[in-house]
């Protein structure tokens, strides 16, 4: 690997591809070495691209964190004989991506595009024919049938029973939860 001397341009983000289940255990070893080598000044920073998605059921929420590209590593780094061979050399990593054995560094729109910094994102759990049961607000008590569920996913239309006919009615995500299936 002697051109890889030769690849230096600066710090720049590099693709490390791991087992999989091995991002963080790579991340948490890269981070022992760097401190104990002293490898500061070539190794400046590594990220798991994850995504915080919250699901809603009813008044229930709950945040999950899902790794948005699964067996990969992003380091910033200087890449030269001993940072190559850091990265390298732990437990987990098969290898830098790039033609070969040759590291190649990721260009500013790639890094710009592969934003790893993302706004959490709201999941609900039911879709569009579900029945649900409202557990909030005026019709509190009431069950339907999702008619439609916004864009954004802060408010669902729900159709509720009133009578001999349907009556559609518009709610927050969290007034209204999944009915057990039976």
């Amino acid at each position: 690997m002697s051109d890889i001397n030769e690849m230096n341009v600066g710090p720049r983000w590099y693709v490390a591809h791991t087992y999989s289940g091995y991002e963080n255990k790579v991340k948490a070893n890269l981070e022992k070495i760097i401190e104990n080598r002293g490898l500061g000044h070539l190794i400046f920073d590594i990220r798991i691209p994850t995504e915080i998605v919250i699901e809603k059921n009813g008044d229930t929420e709950k945040e999950v964190e899902n790794k948005i590209f699964p067996c990969y590593v992003y380091i910033k780094m200087v890449m030269n004989e001993e940072s190559w061979h850091a990265v390298r050399n732990i437990t987990g990593v098969t290898g830098f991506v790039g033609p070969g054995s040759r590291p190649t560094p990721l260009s500013d729109e790639e890094v710009e595009a592969l934003s790893i910094e993302t706004a959490p994102q709201i999941k609900v759990a039911f879709a569009v024919g579900d029945s649900v049961e409202i557990i909030s607000g005026l019709f509190e008590g009431y069950s339907g049938v999702v008619q439609s569920i916004s864009e954004d996913l802060k408010n669902v239309t729900v159709l509720v029973k009133r009578g001999h006919r349907d009556m559609p009615v518009e709610l927050e995500t969290g007034a209204v939860r999944l009915l057990a299936q039976n």
